[in-house]
């Protein structure tokens, strides 16, 4: 394949993406209501709970509701259909690699969109004892009036890092298949990796609260000890296809 050939190719992939993600927030602009509430749950279900607390949420221009719209429904368009362009990236490499490189290019590619989806779906569980957490210090008697365009992107923020962290391990994995880390230096280093953990949800989170960052750091710390292990079970595999020639030194006789 040409040079030219190969951008024909990347264009045409690339327009696959943009149309599916553009067809699919059309969609979710027809449904701009619904995903309205959905995120707007936490926030109604604190206002119930704690009807002392004076918060509310508020469009503070014109045009509030109109780009609220618009970014919700192209946060929703990208998030649903990240299974199209993630095989469309997958299918423009995939060419260039082996039948083995084939293979593992498409579990990756099959693992990270469900650790993705269960990282977002953990945050959104979440998310209604960090917000009564962080609504829970307006002291009483005071208004909480927020702009709905700054709640919605908190939330969708909130949502996203979650889904983005619990994707470690698969970085972790990838590592190790191109061999940059064993599982040696993996389980070596679990101190180091637990603390990274840590400073990583503590920095990442919107929040600052305890409960937020134990909650996503403790669900990091388990993919990483799981990633630890299956970079073991890849380290033997290849240990076991790997020649006995390649480990006698230079000024010995290989066995034949």
């Amino acid at each position: 394949m040409s040079l030219a050939d190969h951008f024909r190719e990347l264009r045409r992939r690339v327009m696959v993406s943009a149309l599916t993600v553009v067809a699919t927030a059309i969609a979710a602009a027809f449904s701009y209501e619904r995903i309205y509430n959905f995120l707007a749950a936490p926030f109604d279900a604190y206002k119930v709970a704690n009807p002392t607390k004076n918060i509310s949420l508020n469009f503070d221009q014109a045009t509030a509701a109109l780009s609220n719209l618009l970014t919700m429904s192209i946060f929703v368009g990208v998030l649903a259909s990240s299974p199209v362009w993630l095989y469309q990236a997958w299918a423009f490499i995939v060419p260039g690699l082996t039948r083995k490189e084939k293979r593992i290019s498409l579990l990756f590619i099959g693992s990270t969109v469900p650790l993705f989806l269960g990282g977002a779906w953990l945050g959104y569980v979440i998310l209604p004892q960090s917000l009564s957490i962080l609504y829970g210090l307006s002291p009483d008697g005071t208004s909480n009036i927020q702009q709905t365009s700054m709640y919605f992107s908190f939330v969708m923020r909130f949502v996203l890092v979650f889904g983005l962290g619990f994707l470690f391990p698969v970085f972790l994995i990838a590592l190790n298949v191109v061999g940059v880390l064993s599982a040696q230096k993996l389980i070596k280093g679990w101190r180091v990796a637990i603390v990274a953990v840590l400073v990583f949800a503590a920095a990442a989170t919107p929040t600052s609260d305890p409960y937020t960052l134990f909650v996503f750091a403790a669900p990091l710390i388990v993919l990483y000890f799981a990633a630890c292990g299956l970079a073991f079970l890849l380290d033997r595999r290849k240990a076991k296809a790997r020649p006995d020639w390649l480990d006698v030194a230079d000024d010995e006789a290989s066995k034949i």
